[in-house]
This record gives C-alpha cells, sequence and structure tokens, in this order.
C-alpha cells in the first residue's frame, strides 16, 4: 500500500470539524439522530447531535433502541428513513395552473448542497441503484436529478451487523468499495476512540485537510479489516443469490405466496421504508376559489389494489399477487430491467413489517419446495 493510498486516523473529538467544515462550505448536514425513540436522519448543528452511546436491536417485526455503555457514535444500523427522503421526496408539488390554463409555478430546482453522514453502505448502493432507475434512462427525474447533482457522502462501514441484515449475501456490504467521498471506520480501542478514514474523491482529500489526523499504522488498518471481516461473518441473515432470479421465475404458481398473502395486511410499510422502492402517484388539487389547480407527486405502494387500477379494475386483485409482484421485482425482474437486484439487504422490511414477514425466509421457502404448484380444483 503506497502512503498516498494508506487509510488516515481521526480522533473521535475531532468528528466535530468535519461537519464545521462541510457547513462552513454551504452543505446542509445530515445525519442520523433519535426521534421519537427511533433513530432518524435529519438536520444536525453538531456531533452531539448523533445518537452517541445508543444501539438498536432488530427483529422480524420489532425495534428498539439500547444504551450501549461506551461512547460509540455510529454504534447501530438503520432505522425507519432512509436517504431516499431527501433525493425522492415523499411528496412534492410539480407545478401550479391558473383558470386560464397558464403555469405560474413550476417546480423549483433545488440548489441546496446536501452532505449526507453516516451513510451505510448499502444505503450507498441503493442510491446508485436510484440512479439508475431515475438518472439512467431516457427520461431523467428531475426532482431527483436537482437533489442529487451536489451531495457530499460520509459513509461509515458496518462492525456490527444488525438482526435483520443480510447485505453480505447481496454484495453490498459491510464495507463500502467506492462511490463515497470520506468512508470511516469507527474503531474503540483501550487507548482511545478513532476513525480510519479512506478518501474517495478530491472533494473528501480537501475536507479531511481541514481537521487535525494522522496516518493510520498497519496495526489500525489490520484491525479494521479484521473487524469488517467478523461483521460479514455474523449477519442476522443470509440469502442465496445464486440462482434465485431462476427460482422465482419458474414458481410463479408455488403455493407458498397464498401462504404468505395470509399473514401479509398489505399496509405498504415495506415499501416506504424501502430505500430503492419508487413508485409514485400524480393526484390534482384545487383552491377553494377554484382559480388555480396544483399537481403533486406522492410515494405509492404496490401492495395496494388502486396501484395497478386500469379501466375495469384493477390488474393485481390478491394480496399474494401484489405480496408475489413485489418480491418478484426486488429479486427477479429488477436485474432483467436496471441490471441489478433492487434489494440492498439492509433489512428494513423486515424490521417494519407488522407481522415480521422476511423476505430472506420467504424465497427459501420456495427454494425448499421448488416446483410445486398450485392444485386447481375443478
Amino acid at each position: 500500500m503506497s502512503e498516498k493510498d494508506r487509510p488516515l486516523l481521526i480522533e473521535a473529538q475531532d468528528f466535530n470539524g468535519l461537519l464545521l467544515s462541510l457547513k462552513r462550505l454551504g452543505y446542509a448536514t445530515y445525519a442520523p439522530t433519535v426521534r421519537d425513540g427511533a433513530i432518524v436522519y435529519d438536520l444536525v448543528d453538531s456531533a452531539d447531535d448523533l445518537p452517541i452511546g445508543i444501539g438498536d436491536v432488530q427483529e422480524p417485526g420489532s425495534y428498539r433502541l439500547r444504551k450501549r455503555g461506551d461512547g460509540s457514535f455510529f454504534g447501530f444500523v438503520v432505522g425507519p428513513h432512509s436517504w431516499k427522503k431527501f433525493l425522492h421526496p415523499p411528496t412534492v408539488k410539480l407545478f401550479t395552473i391558473n383558470s386560464n390554463g397558464k403555469i405560474v409555478a413550476n417546480l423549483e430546482n433545488s440548489d441546496q448542497k446536501l452532505a449526507f453522514i453516516g451513510v451505510r453502505p448499502c444505503e450507498l448502493q441503493a442510491i446508485k441503484i436510484l440512479d439508475k432507475v431515475l438518472l439512467g434512462g431516457e427520461y431523467l427525474d428531475i426532482v431527483y436529478a436537482s437533489r442529487r447533482k451536489d451531495v457530499f457522502f460520509v459513509v461509515v462501514n458496518c462492525i456490527e451487523p444488525g438482526g435483520n441484515c443480510f447485505c453480505a449475501s447481496v454484495g453490498t456490504g459491510p464495507e463500502a468499495k467506492d462511490g463515497f467521498d470520506l468512508c470511516l471506520t469507527e474503531l474503540l480501542k483501550p487507548d482511545g476512540h478513532y476513525f480510519l478514514v479512506r478518501i474517495g474523491s478530491e472533494k473528501g482529500r480537501e475536507l479531511i485537510s481541514s481537521v487535525h489526523y494522522r496516518q493510520a499504522t498497519d496495526e489500525e488498518v489490520e484491525l479494521a479489516s479484521r473487524l469488517l471481516t467478523l461483521s460479514s461473518e455474523h449477519m442476522g441473515k443470509k440469502l442465496e443469490i445464486k440462482g434465485m432470479k431462476e427460482l422465482l421465475y419458474r414458481n410463479l404458481d408455488h403455493p407458498h405466496w397464498d401462504e404468505v398473502a395470509k399473514r401479509c395486511l398489505t399496509c405498504g410499510n415495506c415499501t416506504m421504508v424501502c430505500p430503492t422502492c419508487f413508485c409514485t402517484t400524480v393526484y390534482e388539487t384545487t383552491n377553494l376559489s377554484l382559480k388555480y389547480a396544483e399537481k403533486w407527486r406522492s410515494w405509492d405502494t404496490c401492495f395496494s389494489q388502486e396501484f395497478s387500477y386500469i379501466h375495469g379494475g384493477p390488474i393485481r386483485y390478491s394480496i399474494s399477487a401484489r405480496y408475489r409482484h413485489w418480491l418478484m421485482h426486488k429479486m427477479a425482474t429488477w436485474m432483467d430491467q436496471f441490471g441489478t437486484l433492487g434489494c440492498v439487504g439492509c433489512g428494513r422490511c423486515i424490521t417494519w413489517c407488522p407481522v415480521g414477514i422476511d423476505i430472506t425466509e420467504e424465497v427459501k421457502q420456495i427454494d425448499k419446495r421448488d416446483g410445486e404448484v398450485k392444485v386447481k380444483v375443478e
């Protein structure tokens, strides 16, 4: 490893300097913080706003915070929010039109510089996937493009996976490989609290020069590598990706789709917390005087009957058809459509499902009974 490529080390007490430097450069600094019993992403002013010493416990259909007993800044995995909400907002006004048919207010382009601090590797991959979906085709999503154009990424590698994590199975973590400006690995050692820093861009190199740092030693680099290896080996969930697309394609009529539908509430939680789901609906509103109308766009979910409604009724009337569509899109048809999985292994859909439906277990059940079909009663 050349000296130029050798990771750097900053002390935890100097971490706030990164935030202050980003703010001085005009970035709005977003990071994890505690609110309403969960770790969410919001504007922060300093490192004191981070969930210091807070961890989380996640199981199917279960989420709670816990005190760690140390000063870790990033001792948790992911919460109900994803970074998607800042780039592909849940609700956005597209334009306002008056009664004469004249557009009086177009969509405003966002000129704000955004800094995302504490992005997990799986979440970084989710943003790369959204880039493909919303920027990579013939028609660009101008809302997303406006917000995405100037984002500074401070990624934090995962050294303690959660109970529902399976990023190692889908190749999105626990270590970020590229696409970041700065990548941190948090090290809590007997002699202190440090962050191993890898630089991923010139913007990152310029920013790190504004805080006190030193070159990391071979032992510190090895420690970070060892922690990430252990993290990869101790994921809460596992999923066999090889051959999965073909498995799902040949089991469109598998009886397990009906079995999981008996538990599914079609609440849409899984799609709302998913960092890659991008479906929306467009609707119009008017004021009471009928002088103006507004066109709005909001997130939508394929778990509702209305989502697939066409003249004559919805295409996917049954719960089993809707669940199958969602899982198939994530794990199979997305690959044909965009050249990548639609799942990054963050486990949010498992945690925030009210009945604890586990996407990894549903695929395993289909694999276990591969080729079984519904018995049709005449």
